[in-house]
């Protein structure tokens, strides 16, 4: 099961993943890869025909979603704007069963 489906965080280390989150919105998980693959999907989705992309991260993966958004509306489609960015902090269970803060970040881009 997935985060969409249970609430919970998936106990599997997919990152970098396209899909689409609660509201139908096509979303990048930004991981461990370049900016440029997370860049690559998100220029994909618009030419797929997708109106809003999400772009999220999580901890020290932030700083990359924000190159990834800016380089995509900079570099490749000029006509994107920042509909909306959302911060939060989740709490996340170590392997020793203590809690740890984590930030989060969802950057929306639309055309």
């Amino acid at each position: 099961m997935t985060e969409e489906n249970t609430g919970k965080p998936s106990s599997s280390k997919k990152e970098g993943t396209k899909l689409r989150d609660s509201t139908g919105m096509d979303c990048i998980l930004v991981g461990n890869k370049n900016v440029m693959s997370y860049v690559l999907a998100c220029v994909t989705l618009f030419n797929k025909g997708a109106n809003e992309v999400v772009i999220k991260a999580r901890g020290r993966l932030i700083s990359r979603a924000v190159d990834v958004a800016e380089i995509t509306r900079h570099r490749f489609m000029t006509d994107l704007v920042v509909k909306s960015i959302e911060i939060d902090t989740t709490t996340v269970q170590t392997d020793k069963g203590s809690d740890l803060n984590v930030s989060t970040i969802d950057i929306t881009i639309s055309k």
